[in-house]
């Protein structure tokens, strides 16, 4: 059981405030690495941290572990937090993100191996040419940032 289980069972459904991070995966190509979960949006790959790990551990962590793709250095793109982004989920528990996001471009691993719970897919996609299905985030970033995407 992970960290954020166990602190649910002390807590229980009251606001938490938790760390994690997003990486924005970038190929030689230009093309965007998404992921797609289960609820149908294509988004970046990312999650929250584990007790004792780097916000760079845990990105290169949840990219590998969504997308099959290993990743080496990261840049540091963005901070989101507030309360613009606080969540409520179905079971009840609440909780304020701080996402840490980052861009990569060094790219050790291309091969996409998906774990059919956290991702039901994944793929290499050009910018100009985003799933339907793409989270507001991502097109805000591509939009924000794309000078540091190329």
């Amino acid at each position: 059981m992970g960290y954020i289980e166990d602190l649910r069972k002390i807590v229980g459904n009251r606001p938490l405030i938790l760390v994690g991070a997003m990486v924005c995966v970038i190929d030689d190509q230009g093309k965007i690495l998404l992921q797609k979960r289960p609820e149908g949006i294509w988004g970046l790959p990312g999650g929250l941290l584990e007790l004792g790990e780097s916000v760079e551990e845990a990105g290169r962590r949840e990219v590998f572990e969504e997308t099959g793709v290993e990743i080496g250095q990261l840049q540091l793109v963005e901070i989101f937090s507030g309360k613009q982004y606080f969540r409520k989920l179905p079971n009840g528990d609440e909780f304020y993100p701080v996402t840490i996001a980052y861009l990569s471009k060094d790219i050790k691993n291309h091969t996409i191996k998906i774990d059919g719970k956290e991702s039901i897919d994944a793929g290499f996609f050009p910018l100009h040419e985003l799933p339907e299905q793409t989270s507001s985030l991502v097109r805000k970033m591509i939009q924000q940032y794309p000078n540091m995407l190329k």
